[in-house]
């Protein structure tokens, strides 16, 4: 017996297969590998968003658990970067999250405790790639912050690299969306990757938040691309369209991100302002594939 829910989810998919068609996809014969975070389309069930995305060239679907693969890669699919697992100190604090994480000596037993197992789950599913936080700063200046998250990576590094998984920071902006957040610019984060040294760590360089921060795109990607393992993308100002309605040349960002030999993903981050979410995807992909 067919479900309210599943016979909406099953609507959906075909009308999104039959708008679709068989049409040419949008990444065509890119250099850049294709990935969108589901998060910015809550409103699509996650089965049509594989069918339009898979239609459109997507060859991941991001930001997801380890419990999804299974439907990703019913659809062909993979998960370019892992969510992140969540915990609680002794003291009842959540910790994983954007605002409390590794730059904390107090949230590293529950982080760690939160990460070992979930990287175990990201890796039986075939995940390489598990997303992680600095936390805010809370008057705790940059270079105990920088100690503070080397002293707790650095417990979870030997299980990341037994399990040949990396663990990516992202680089966010604490200007407009994440006010008072420590890894909010690039140095900052290239910095601990070189005190970790380690191949399964790395940074997830985020084009929109980091214009807000600093600008200088293109030039960062150049000289600092060995420690960037992740892009994501989103347009400035107001994170919508990477189109002509925003300020970066998401076309010329491309190619410098392929100039530099980078065979990973960008995952399209913009929240769709437009009614037609799946045509604003669909024109991204087409402005990102170079």
């Amino acid at each position: 017996m067919t479900t309210g829910k599943s016979a909406a989810i099953t609507a959906v998919t075909a009308s999104l297969a039959k708008r679709l068609g068989a049409a040419e996809t949008a990444a065509g014969a890119s250099r850049i590998n294709h990935s969108v975070c589901k998060w910015c389309y809550d409103d699509i069930p996650l089965e049509s968003l594989c069918v339009a995305g898979k239609a459109l060239g997507l060859k991941s679907i991001e930001l997801l658990m380890p419990n999804d693969f299974a439907l990703l890669q019913k659809h062909g699919l993979t998960c370019a970067m892992v969510g992140n697992p969540v915990g609680k100190t002794a003291s009842g604090v959540q910790v994983g999250t954007i605002g409390k994480a590794f730059n904390r000596i107090e949230h590293h037993d529950a982080l760690v405790a939160a990460y070992e197992p979930f990287l175990k789950a990201a890796n039986a599913v075939g995940a390489k790639q598990v997303i992680c936080f600095s936390g805010n700063r809370e008057g705790m200046d940059n270079e105990l912050g920088l100690k503070n998250c080397a002293i707790g990576l650095q417990r979870l590094l030997p299980v990341a690299e037994k399990l040949g998984i990396k663990l990516v920071m992202e680089l966010l902006n604490s200007k407009v969306d994440h006010g008072d957040y420590m890894c909010d610019h690039s140095a900052w984060g290239v910095e601990l990757c070189k005190r970790l040294d380690s191949a399964n760590f790395g940074l997830l360089y985020d084009i929109y938040h980091m214009q807000v921060m600093e600008g200088d795109v293109i030039r960062t990607i150049r000289d600092h691309h060995r420690w960037f393992a992740h892009y994501h993308t989103g347009g400035v100002p107001g994170r919508n369209e990477i189109d002509a309605t925003q300020e970066l040349n998401y076309p010329a960002i491309m190619r410098a991100i392929a100039e530099t030999g980078y065979t990973g993903f960008v995952g399209q981050e913009f929240i769709p302002n437009r009614p037609d979410k799946i045509a604003s995807l669909k024109q991204a992909l087409e402005i990102c594939s170079v």
